[in-house]
């Protein structure tokens, strides 16, 4: 795509989300109607996880893994009594491992956040607009996941393949569901099972992701959140002179908070055996008043 391309489909999205203004952007469409919709998605009650766990290990998607250190255990010496044993965490919210949460102060884009918000309201203490705290009563709709590789026939899309609207309307149409008004939209392209099974590489020169012209398919169905098993952004760029495009469209344009680098390995599991591919679906970023992000832990009830 080129830069002329992409600043004509910048435009157009931008123009069709202005609804989608405001401190939580296009979160305003979960009204408690949407969630009372979402709620009658639970049917068995199970519960899955959409997170990969925190890794503390150097690998090359990964060079400042989180750090877990214990303060207080039993080889310290067990006190006599009452004894506590204490954690101490720190990560790279938004690193290529971790599964996370992306705030709409995250992309800086000709010298705004999203909504024209200027990007000196990000300051050395964190943002003082547009922080995850946005998101501080938790994200509850209907969620649905289009697994492309399925649809394709194959365990994964290789780095530096694209997803496409056709891609998305016709997993619909194999899986028997249809993106809506308010719903959570999950993509899967088979990141964390090619990561699994070959094992970690240089993600952030080479993956899989949605083409930016996708994203025409997020607006017209008027989804509220995007979530990859990747970075949602395929590299090298589809784009020329944009490295993150469809973060740029998404996040910038649009007011969608994005998820990055999630696992659905569980949860296509769980819709394969219910045959069923929407779901409840809770998000809950932790309450980080100044950040751009957060660690998180979607969980779909089904």
């Amino acid at each position: 795509m080129t830069a002329a391309e992409f600043a004509t489909l910048y435009r157009r999205l931008l123009a069709g989300a202005a609804w989608a203004d405001g401190d939580r952007g296009a979160l305003v469409a979960l009204t408690p109607a949407h969630v009372l919709a979402a709620s009658r998605e639970v049917r068995t009650g199970r519960t899955v996880t959409l997170a990969a766990r925190v890794e503390t290990s150097t690998g090359p998607d990964n060079p400042e893994p989180a750090q877990h250190k214990m303060k207080g255990h039993p080889e310290e010496g067990a006190p006599d009594g009452l004894g506590f044993a204490v954690d101490r965490f720190a990560m790279n919210v938004h690193g290529d491992a971790d599964s996370h949460i992306d705030a709409l102060c995250h992309v800086i884009y000709d010298g705004t956040l999203h909504g024209g918000v200027a990007a000196s309201s990000v300051t050395a203490d964190g943002a003082t607009a547009l922080s995850i705290e946005a998101a501080h009563n938790g994200i509850v709709g209907r969620g649905v996941l289009l697994d492309i590789p399925r649809l394709r026939g194959v365990p994964w899309l290789d780095p530096g393949d694209h997803v496409t609207a056709d891609d998305l309307a016709a997993a619909e149409t194999a899986q028997g569901v249809r993106v809506g008004e308010g719903d959570l939209l999950f993509v899967r392209v088979g990141h964390r099972r090619r990561r699994t099974e070959l094992g970690a590489w240089h993600t952030a020169e080479w993956r899989a992701g949605l083409h930016p012209s996708a994203m025409e398919f997020l607006a017209e169905r008027r989804v509220t959140v995007l979530g990859g098993d990747g970075n949602n952004d395929t590299a090298p760029s589809s784009t020329e002179d944009v490295a993150f495009p469809v973060h740029v469209l998404a996040i910038h344009a649009m007011g969608l908070h994005l998820l990055d680098y999630l696992q659905f390995e569980d949860l296509t599991q769980a819709c394969e055996a219910e045959g069923r591919w929407s779901f409840l679906c809770v998000i809950a970023p932790l309450r980080l008043p100044h950040a751009t992000g957060s660690p998180v832990n979607p969980i779909a009830v089904l």
